[in-house]
């Protein structure tokens, strides 16, 4: 439980990230933009792994252990700058709908990767989250299809292939700090790489996207993926997807908040389906404890 409730609050910093995220697009490249959000987050847990590494019972690296890191790493550099690129072309309704998906994803990632199939109350529940991340688009209309779509659409299965991964890096060593560390390396390096190399880069647009990239790099990525990758430890990764898709509910409030943004009744039932979907799993282990 206390696990889920720390999903709850990254999902709770996802969802208000949304909004500086979209900003940011309008000072700087989003390709940049990921790079140096993801190097402050880098910097920011850097003392934290630093730590862990000096532990005296620390428990070794193997080269496929930093082989895995650094695909999960590269999945979320994968599904962090196709999002980001997306938010440009895409509209904040189709955008907001598609990024949900990847909660249908995840129980079958998981699947291909463990042999395990999804369990029937996960599969109800993702159904019923999506349905409520439906209605949170504009009357329950979604938009003309456009390239940004579709990017947002793939991101989904780059972020469905790292939380599947996450729980298979820390049950061959439990080095959950390192993890945070070299994935947020990973995303740094191919983010500025690539944006240096394809985009314009100029002082005065960081400066303006500054507020965005302090909340994003610090909040969204050094605690809010820090706490996941903990969490994760504990909560399998559909569940966890299930949860942390309750990023969309926390995003239509914070637009509502502070971009003054209406949220319509039927966005409002959305928001109430989709915590119904994590209620659907939550519920789920704690019938089978109790005995009849």
């Amino acid at each position: 439980m206390r696990a889920d409730l720390l999903l709850l609050l990254v999902a709770f910093i996802w969802g208000t990230a949304f909004v500086a995220q979209k900003s940011a697009n309008e000072h700087m490249g989003p390709v940049s933009f990921v790079g140096l959000r993801f190097l402050l987050s880098f910097i920011a847990v850097a003392p934290l792994a630093l730590r862990e590494h000096c532990r005296k019972y620390r428990p070794s690296l193997s080269k496929g252990d930093l082989a895995l890191a650094g695909l999960i790493g590269f999945f979320l550099f994968t599904g962090a700058v196709l999002q980001q690129i997306g938010l440009v072309s895409t509209s904040a309704t189709n955008g907001g709908f598609l990024t949900a998906l990847y909660v249908i994803f995840v129980p079958f990632v998981v699947w291909v990767i463990t042999g395990a199939p999804p369990k029937f109350v996960v599969l109800v529940a993702g159904a019923v989250s999506i349905a409520g991340a439906w209605l949170l688009t504009e009357k329950g209309q979604f938009q003309r299809w456009s390239g940004g779509d579709t990017l947002v659409l793939v991101a989904d299965l780059a972020w469905a292939g790292a939380i599947s991964l996450i729980p298979v890096f820390l049950r061959r060593v439990e080095r959950p700090f390192f993890l945070v560390f070299a994935q947020h390396g990973v995303v740094a390096f191919c983010g500025l790489i690539a944006g240096l190399s394809f985009e314009s880069f100029s002082t005065e647009g960081v400066t303006s996207a500054l507020p965005a990239l302090l909340y994003a790099g610090l909040c969204s990525g050094g605690i809010a993926y820090t706490l996941q990758i903990l969490a994760q430890k504990y909560t399998p990764p559909a569940e966890a997807a299930l949860i942390l898709s309750l990023e969309s509910v926390f995003a239509a409030l914070s637009g509502a908040a502070l971009l003054s943004e209406r949220l319509t009744p039927s966005a409002m039932l959305g928001c109430a389906l989709i915590f119904l979907g994590v209620i659907l799993v939550e519920v789920g282990p704690i019938r089978k404890a109790v005995p009849d």
